[in-house]
């Protein structure tokens, strides 16, 4: 279906609309509109009392390996076993200042080896002076944390590094004995290590040496400031702090200027940039047949992995139980699954037992997942930002990917605004509107079975002890009430 009066908006809405709204799509705050500057060009203006230095050696051409880098043999090894072979933008422009002793903040695209930047200068000090407690990583989501911990542990693995995952929805007294072990690096979300910090008896943070915080920019959009401002008091003022982000605000400025001391700039992207290798497209398509135009394309692109993003969690879990229903193998991944189901979901899809993940925007930060092919913006974000993000988990590590980014009637101005931001115009998925009528019947047959079973999940919930919102494939109640139908749903589809 075609766009016709998307273009033609452009100045008159685009204008209007980009005066008034902009300012609170990109934060809360009227002058946040400035974020695009604080982060753009190398001769940035930051009207502040801090000039950070630009790491502006031509290294790129001239260093091809680790070793060049000054990383030690041992950490070389490592990087070969993991499949590193050369090291990425990033991490040429971001290693060789942290082996020198400097702060460093990392200005890079998602997909980008952000994690490598950091992690080889905290083993190799690690290597020079072996102590507990050594690390604290944050991280905005509890996913990221236990990737995070992965990518240290295989790193580490010949030198014996302990990592500890400290985050919410797992028991504190597990964590607690974990910490009394006094492990080497700490990864954690911002709350849940305030509660061990102020209950946890014989745990502290006052011989750290460095402070790492990934996705800074969400972390602080996730209000987690207060939380941030309690971790500064605790731990020592001499210690090496390295900030990591895909976009630069207003919020993560004024956090350099509090933790930072000289920090060294690393910024391989100039402006709010997807990778190259990503394939970008738009569908326009009414509101009311979403459903029938997803249940086309992940037929027509059969065979490739997909994350689809929704907005919240209910719509998470409707679209993948609808999914379900016609035979698709999808798995929901959103905040109000526990912990344990969380990761269960994440380690399906990885393990490419699943090729749908159905995920809201708690998955849409730092997660590496290599064989998304695809990624799908059911719902439309309402930051312009969250969109690089979510498109950034797939087309990672020079890989190639496709996304496609769902626009109806009340999506005009946001996909403006996301255009806006990358500064391309994106051309249109090619869809046959007669192909996709065909699908209304059995995709209203497969919505009302999923509305039946999410209000079941419901009363379930209501009940004491009640349980959380069911991510198995062996959906209780209506699955086994109506087999028949869901089978013949699946087989007309012939998925």
């Amino acid at each position: 279906m075609s766009l016709p009066y998307l273009r033609t908006l452009e100045h008159s809405t685009l204008a209007t609309s980009m005066a008034d709204d902009s300012e609170q799509i990109i934060d809360t705050k009227p002058d946040e509109l400035k974020d695009e500057e604080l982060e753009g060009s190398t001769s940035r203006n930051d009207s502040s009392d801090v000039n950070i230095p630009e790491n502006d050696e031509p290294t790129d051409e001239a260093v091809k390996t680790f070793k060049d880098l000054g990383v030690t043999e041992v950490l070389c090894e490592a990087c070969e076993q993991l499949g590193w072979k050369s090291p990425t933008k990033i991490q040429v422009e971001a290693i060789p200042v942290a082996l020198q002793g400097k702060d460093v903040i990392g200005l890079a695209e998602t997909g980008s080896g952000k994690t490598g930047a950091f992690a080889l200068p905290i083993l190799q000090s690690l290597l020079a002076s072996a102590q507990r407690l050594h690390t604290l990583i944050l991280t905005p989501t509890r996913e990221l944390a236990f990737q995070i911990a992965e990518q240290f542990e295989a790193l580490g693995s010949s030198i014996g590094v302990k990592t500890a995952v400290i985050v919410g929805g797992i028991d504190m007294m597990s964590q607690s004995m974990v910490l009394a072990k006094k492990p080497h690096v700490v990864i954690a979300t911002p709350g849940r290590l305030i509660d061990h910090l102020e209950n946890t008896k014989g745990f502290s943070l006052r011989a750290l040496k460095f402070l790492v915080m990934d996705e800074a920019d969400r972390i602080l959009n996730m209000d987690f400031e207060a939380e941030v401002d309690k971790i500064l008091k605790v731990i020592p003022r001499d210690r090496r702090t390295f900030l990591f982000s895909a976009t630069m605000t207003k919020k993560v400025a004024k956090l350099q200027r509090a933790a930072l001391k000289d920090p060294v700039k690393c910024a391989v992207n100039t402006k709010y940039s997807t990778v190259e290798k990503l394939q970008q497209f738009y569908v326009f398509i009414p509101s009311k047949y979403k459903d029938c135009y997803l249940v086309s394309i992940l037929n027509e692109l059969a065979g490739n992995s997909f994350m689809i993003f929704c907005s919240t969690c209910n719509n998470a879990q409707r679209v993948a139980l609808l999914l379900r229903n016609l035979g698709i193998t999808a798995i929901p991944l959103h905040g109000q699954m526990s912990q344990n189901k969380r990761l269960g979901s994440l380690n399906k899809f990885k393990s490419k037992s699943r090729s749908v993940l159905l995920a809201t925007d708690v998955a849409s930060r730092g997660l590496d997942i290599p064989h998304v092919d695809c990624v799908i913006n059911y719902d439309i974000p309402t930051h312009s930002k969250d969109y690089i993000h979510r498109v950034g988990r797939t087309a990672r590590a020079g890989r190639s990917g496709k996304s496609i980014t769902f626009v109806t009637q009340y999506d005009v101005e946001l996909f403006q605004r996301i255009e806006t931001l990358i500064g391309k115009k994106l051309p249109a998925f090619p869809t046959q509107e007669e192909e996709v009528m065909m699908l209304v019947e059995r995709v209203s047959e497969a919505q009302r079975f999923a509305r039946i079973e999410m209000k079941e999940h419901a009363e379930k919930r209501k009940r004491p002890r009640g349980e959380e919102l069911d991510d198995t494939e062996q959906s209780s109640g209506v699955r086994k009430k109506v087999r028949g139908g869901a089978g013949v749903i699946c087989h007309w589809l012939d998925v």
